[in-house]
């Protein structure tokens, strides 16, 4: 059992060791939050609201469709399918994160709470550095994309309700992120063969299904190739 001061200090060390991790995850979260909150306060909703959207949902994607559902007359069947349908795709991150969380007991909850696509693209490819503790390491990359997203979200409805600003365009940063995301993940050999059954999924779903209802057979087929040729990816 580690004294308080030792585990103050395996903190500290972890926050140092992830942060650069999450640059890349700062820069877009910063952009797209702050549009986000000016989205929110242009429909009549103040940074309170805004900020207490990202602490609580947590949703990304799914809070920008929900301004929709804010502003027109509330259906429950309407919000919950769409919910299930826009963040399905975390049934896929929890499951393939029950290797890499095992073992780290109650600390798994905020990992779970905090769990978004960016966390999941770093936390599944970076391994902490020798010495750093690892459930530290995790959580750091975890509560700090999580803190970017809180924090720009609520500066956007800063901005947003005091400033006249036009940010339009900058939803594109999602997409450029994404982008940041999938190179870093090219440059290491090994993970070139899962990303070209990524691209080569999302295209055969786009074209069969359109890119509105592209994203639940993407991950299936994602899932599915990445299951039969489990061996061959893991040597």
């Amino acid at each position: 059992m580690r004294s308080r001061s030792e585990r103050r200090q395996a903190r500290r060390l972890a926050l140092r060791a992830a942060f650069p991790h999450t640059i890349p995850v700062l820069t877009g979260f910063l952009f797209l939050g702050v549009a986000y909150g000016v989205l929110m306060s242009s429909k009549g909703y103040g940074p309170v609201w805004s900020t207490l959207m990202s602490a609580i949902g947590f949703g990304g994607s799914m809070q920008f469709v929900a301004i929709s559902l804010l502003t027109a007359a509330f259906d429950p069947a309407q919000a919950f399918f769409l919910s299930c349908m826009v963040n399905a795709r975390h049934l896929f991150y929890g499951l393939s994160m029950l290797e890499k969380y095992r073992g780290l007991g109650p600390a798994r909850i905020p990992l779970v709470y905090t769990l978004c696509d960016e966390t999941f693209s770093l936390v599944s490819t970076v391994e902490p550095p020798p010495g750093v503790d690892r459930k530290y390491f995790y959580l750091s990359i975890s509560l700090l994309d999580y803190a970017y997203w809180v924090g720009a979200t609520a500066l956007g409805g800063v901005l947003g309700h005091l400033l006249p600003f036009d940010f339009t365009g900058l939803d594109f940063a999602l997409t450029a992120l994404f982008v940041v995301l999938f190179l870093e993940q090219w440059k290491k050999p090994e993970n070139r063969p899962a990303g070209v059954i990524g691209v080569c999924a999302a295209a055969v779903s786009v074209v069969i299904f359109g890119g509105d209802n592209m994203v639940l057979p993407a991950m299936a087929l994602i899932v599915a190739a990445l299951l039969l040729g489990r061996d061959k990816l893991c040597r």
